[in-house]
C-alpha cells in the first residue's frame, strides 16, 4: 500500500512539473510578443477617452518602446498593454534594424500582427548595397511578420537611379522589390518609362512591365505590354505588342530587344520595321538595326517594300540588308533574291539597289519578266528617275535575250538577241527596246484574221523593237538586214530557236507570294516564352545577375531563350486589425 501511495505521489508530482513547464512555456510566448517600454516618460490615464489605455508623453526625451527587434519613439504613445498595440504620435520613427527606418506623424501598431499602419508624411528609408533607397506616402502599411509594406494613396520611391511614383505599391524588402500599380512613372535624366504596371528591382534597377508601357529616351521610343528593362544602361525587350521608334526606323515585333549602348535593336517572329523618311517597309521574321551603321539586316522570309508609280515592289532573298543614310540608302538581297511589281518580275543570285543613283543591279544568272516577255543577259540594270521616281529605263549588258511564247499559236517563241539591250520606260509602261551588235530575230507573222503568214527570221546590226501593252507592236531592223520570211513548212524545228535559248517561264513570279519558296514559307518560328510558360519572376531575377548572356550585360538573348515574365496579380490591400476609432 505504501509503495502504491508512493507512486502516485510521484505520478502528480510529475504531472504538475509538466504542467508548469507548459504554463512557463506559454507565459514565455505572450511575453516575446509583447510590446515594451523602454522609456515612459510622463504617464497619464483617460478612462472617458481611451478606456483601458496608458498614456505616455516625452519629458527631456521621446517615449520609446522595443518589439521584436524593432524600436519605436513618439512624443505621445497611447498603449493599449492588454490588447498588445499602441499609437503613437508626433515625430513617430520605427527602426528595425540597421536597414530600415520609418518616420511619420502617426503610427498605429499591433503587437499581435506585428502590422504598422504609418499616416502623415511617411518616409520610408532602406539601406542597400546599392545605396539608400526612400519611399514617401501619405499612408503606409508596414507588415513586419512578412517584411511588406504597402500603399493605395500614392507615392514616391528614389534610389540612386531613378525617381518611381505610382498611385499603389508594395515593397518586398527581402528581396528589395517594388510592385507598383496604376500611373506608374519612372523618371530618369535620360528617359523617361510610364506604365499600369511594374515590378522593379531597386538592387539592379531591373524594371519588368505589365500592360501598357512606354519608355520615352532622347532618340528612341519603345512602347511595350509586356518586357523587361535595365534602367541603369538603358536596355531590355518586349515580348507582347511591341514597337520601337529608333533613329527615323519603327520596329515591331512579337519579341524586339533594345540596348542604347550599343546603338542596336533586333526582333523575332512577325516583324515589320518601317523607314519614317523613305515610306519603305521590311517585313521577316528576323531583323537588327545598327543605328551608327543606319543599317537594317533582315532574313527568315525577309521582304522589303516600297511604292513606286503607286505599285508596290517587292524585293526577296535569303537576307536583305539597307544602309546608308536616308535618301542615300543602298538595299541589297543576298541568295536567291526575287522581286515582284504588278507588269515587272525577275530574280537572279543577288539584287543591289542603290536609291542615290535610282540604278538596281541584278547580279549572276538574271531573268525579268516584263508581261510576257522574258529578258536574261549576264548582267541586268533597272534605273528609275530620281526627279519623278518612275521607271525610267532598262539595260541588258552581254548576251542580251528577250524571249515571248507565241500568244496564238502557243508552240512557238518569238525570240530577239544581241550583244546589249536598252528599254525604254514611259508612264512606268516598256515602250521601246533596242537591241544592239549581232543581232538576231526569230518572229511569227500573223495577218489580222491571226493566220500565220510566216516565221521571219533576220540578222543585223540593230533592232528596235516598239511595244504596247507588253506586246510587241512593231520591229524595225537598220544596218545591213540579211533575212527571210519563211513558211511554217519550210523552216524546221531545230531552226526556230536561236542559239543561247533557254526558256524559263515555268520560274515567272506572278503574285507577290511567288517571291517565296517552299523554305520560306515552311519557316519555323521561335517560340517566345514569357507569356503562356510564367516562371517566378524573383527566381528569374537571381538568376539574371549571374548569366553573362542576357541583355543586363548588353548582349541579347538567343533566340531560343527568350527570357520569361511571369504575370503577377494585382497585390491585395494590406488590413490593420486593430480599429484606428479607439485611437481618435
Amino acid at each position: 500500500m505504501k509503495q502504491l501511495l508512493s507512486v502516485l505521489f510521484c505520478l502528480g508530482y510529475f504531472l504538475v512539473g509538466v504542467a508548469q513547464d507548459e504554463q512557463s512555456d506559454v507565459n514565455d510566448s505572450i511575453q516575446s510578443k509583447q510590446i515594451n517600454i523602454v522609456y515612459g516618460a510622463n504617464f497619464t490615464k483617460n478612462e472617458a477617452q481611451f478606456p483601458g489605455a496608458s498614456i505616455f508623453s516625452k519629458d527631456n526625451r521621446q517615449v520609446q518602446f522595443e518589439h521584436q527587434g524593432a524600436d519605436l519613439w513618439c512624443d505621445i504613445a497611447i498603449y493599449y498593454q492588454k490588447e498588445n498595440r499602441l499609437r503613437a504620435l508626433g515625430n513617430v520613427r520605427l527602426q528595425q534594424g540597421d536597414s530600415i527606418e520609418l518616420t511619420s506623424g502617426k503610427i498605429n501598431y499591433d503587437g499581435e500582427t506585428k502590422l504598422a499602419k504609418a499616416f502623415e508624411n511617411v518616409l520610408l528609408e532602406a539601406e542597400q548595397q546599392s545605396g539608400p533607397v526612400t519611399l514617401r506616402t501619405d499612408t503606409l502599411y508596414f507588415d513586419r511578420e512578412s517584411q511588406e509594406s504597402y500603399y493605395n494613396s500614392s507615392g514616391t520611391v528614389v534610389d540612386s537611379t531613378n525617381t518611381l511614383t505610382s498611385e499603389i505599391g508594395r515593397y518586398f524588402m527581402e528581396v528589395n522589390k517594388y510592385q507598383f500599380l496604376d500611373s506608374v512613372h519612372i523618371e530618369n535624366p535620360e528617359y523617361t518609362l510610364d506604365s499600369e504596371q511594374l515590378d522593379y528591382y531597386t538592387t539592379s534597377k531591373n524594371a519588368y512591365m505589365y500592360g501598357p508601357s512606354t519608355i520615352t529616351g532622347e532618340a528612341y521610343k519603345i512602347y511595350c505590354e509586356r518586357g523587361f528593362y535595365d534602367t541603369k544602361v538603358e536596355s531590355g525587350y518586349g515580348i507582347k505588342n511591341t514597337r520601337i521608334d529608333y533613329n527615323n526606323r519603327i520596329i515591331e515585333g512579337d519579341s524586339v530587344y533594345f540596348d542604347k549602348a550599343r546603338e542596336f535593336a533586333s526582333a523575332t517572329n512577325n516583324i515589320v520595321v518601317t523607314d519614317t523618311v523613305n515610306n519603305g517597309v521590311i517585313r521577316a521574321h528576323y531583323a537588327e538595326v545598327f543605328k551608327a551603321k543606319d543599317s537594317v539586316f533582315a532574313t527568315k522570309r525577309a521582304v522589303s517594300i516600297s511604292l513606286v508609280e503607286q505599285d508596290s515592289l517587292y524585293m526577296h532573298g535569303d537576307t536583305l540588308m539597307v544602309t546608308g543614310k536616308p535618301k542615300n540608302r543602298i538595299s541589297r538581297a543576298f541568295r536567291n533574291a526575287k522581286f515582284y511589281k504588278t507588269d515587272l518580275s525577275g530574280k537572279c543570285d543577288s539584287l543591289h539597289f542603290s536609291e542615290k543613283t535610282g540604278v538596281t543591279q541584278l547580279i549572276k544568272n538574271p531573268v525579268i519578266w516584263n508581261g510576257e516577255n522574258q529578258m536574261t543577259g549576264d548582267s541586268i540594270h533597272l534605273i528609275s528617275n530620281l526627279k519623278t521616281e518612275k521607271m525610267d529605263s532598262l539595260k541588258v549588258i552581254n548576251n542580251a535575250f528577250i524571249v515571248s511564247l507565241d500568244s496564238i499559236s502557243k508552240t512557238g517563241y518569238n525570240q530577239a538577241k544581241g550583244k546589249d539591250l536598252f528599254g525604254k520606260f514611259v508612264d512606268n509602261e516598256l515602250k521601246v527596246i533596242d537591241l544592239i551588235k549581232n543581232t538576231e530575230v526569230i518572229y511569227y507573222m500573223y495577218n489580222d484574221d491571226d493566220e500565220l503568214i510566216g516565221i521571219d527570221k533576220t540578222i543585223c546590226s540593230k533592232i528596235r523593237i516598239t511595244m504596247a501593252n507588253n506586246d510587241v507592236e512593231d520591229l524595225t531592223f537598220t544596218t545591213d538586214p540579211d533575212g527571210d520570211i519563211f513558211p511554217e513548212r519550210e523552216l524546221p524545228l531545230d531552226s526556230r530557236k536561236l542559239k543561247g535559248f533557254v526558256w524559263r517561264g515555268d520560274e515567272r513570279i506572278k503574285t507577290m507570294e511567288g517571291i517565296f519558296d517552299e523554305d520560306d514559307n515552311n519557316v519555323e518560328l521561335v517560340v517566345i516564352r514569357g507569356i503562356d510558360n510564367p516562371i517566378d519572376i524573383d527566381a528569374e531575377e537571381a538568376e539574371r545577375s549571374q548569366n553573362s548572356g542576357d541583355p543586363v550585360n548588353g548582349i541579347p538573348p538567343p533566340e531560343n531563350k527568350t527570357p520569361q515574365l511571369k504575370p503577377i496579380d494585382r497585390p491585395k490591400q494590406i488590413k490593420v486589425t486593430s480599429d484606428p476609432n479607439q485611437f481618435q
